[in-house]
């Protein structure tokens, strides 16, 4: 890196969802609607969760750490990126692009990780029913969720520390509605590992399963089993679909408005639809709801 060409930056500016002014207002009010659904229904799984005991298993104890990622993933990205509406430039300062940037990473890890954890959870409940309280006790719980908060924070330190204490080239424009600066082999090499060793460990979960399911005699203990899962499987198949699609493409179809498609999909919608998917035609959430309301 040329001294000539370095440049000591304060502050970095945020292009955000799109430039053009005719879509300013509508957008703000999209996402302003999509952080309020996010917001109440991430909230409302994490305290309904606490409160009612018939929800205090590994199941649901997984659940409301998902919830508190979603809340935070969104948290960290949207109110700023709302700002971007009512600006000419949405500027942010040097230490709080940072701070995004590692908190981002943080949830992302965390949703990664967290999703494959419960995964493993489904696996448990549907091959070894019989010993699934004694294999999921609170303590392993508790030893799974800490080990996927201790992983993320430590790349959530790792990769800001590395790019914002090098000193930058170039443009001081982000072509992204939060601060990712990240282009290094080190970071595509990171991404690729915890997205495909955490799609394994989802994919292996689910092969078992399913052999363990055509084993089953019982149309009754067939469909059982099945909606034990289908939400988390659904819910896996909306996240991971997202991040391949952005890591799969080729790149004479890669572009930066599809990555912006993809990271808006995965930042901000998912998180809204995470809560809904696992309170629809979920008899147990409806009830502890309704019980809750009673109390």
């Amino acid at each position: 890196m040329g001294q000539q060409n370095a440049t000591l930056l304060t502050e970095f500016i945020l292009t955000g969802v799109s430039r053009r002014p005719e879509l300013q207002l509508p957008l703000f009010g999209v996402f302003f609607l999509i952080y309020t659904l996010t917001v109440m229904g991430n909230l409302g799984m994490i305290i309904l969760t606490k409160l009612d005991s018939h929800l205090h298993t590994p199941m649901y104890f997984f659940i409301r750490h998902l919830a508190f990622i979603d809340l935070g993933n969104s948290t960290v990205i949207c109110p700023k990126m709302m700002v971007n509406f009512f600006v000419d430039q949405n500027i942010i300062s040097f230490y709080a692009c940072a701070t995004q940037m590692a908190c981002f990473i943080l949830f992302i890890i965390s949703e990664l990780s967290i999703l494959s954890v419960m995964a493993y959870d489904r696996y448990v409940a549907i091959c070894n029913p019989l010993l699934y309280n004694v294999i999921m006790s609170q303590r392993l719980c508790d030893v799974l969720v800490g080990i996927t908060y201790l992983y993320s924070t430590f790349q959530a330190l790792l990769f800001p520390v590395k790019y914002f204490t090098s000193t930058f080239c170039g443009s001081k424009v982000i072509s992204h509605f939060y601060c990712d600066v990240e282009t290094e082999l080190l970071t595509i090499l990171f991404s690729a590992f915890n997205l495909i060793s955490s799609l394994l460990v989802v994919l292996v979960s689910y092969l078992l399963i399913l052999l363990a399911i055509f084993r089953m005699h019982s149309a009754e203990g067939r469909k059982k089993a099945f909606s034990t899962c289908g939400s988390h499987l659904t819910v896996v198949v909306v996240f991971y679909g997202s991040l391949l699609f952005m890591y799969v493409q080729p790149k004479s179809s890669h572009s930066y408005e599809t990555d912006k498609l993809a990271s808006v999909f995965y930042t901000l919608v998912i998180p809204m639809l995470n809560p809904l998917i696992y309170s629809l035609r979920n008899k147990e959430v409806n009830n502890a709801f309704q019980r809750v309301l009673k109390n």
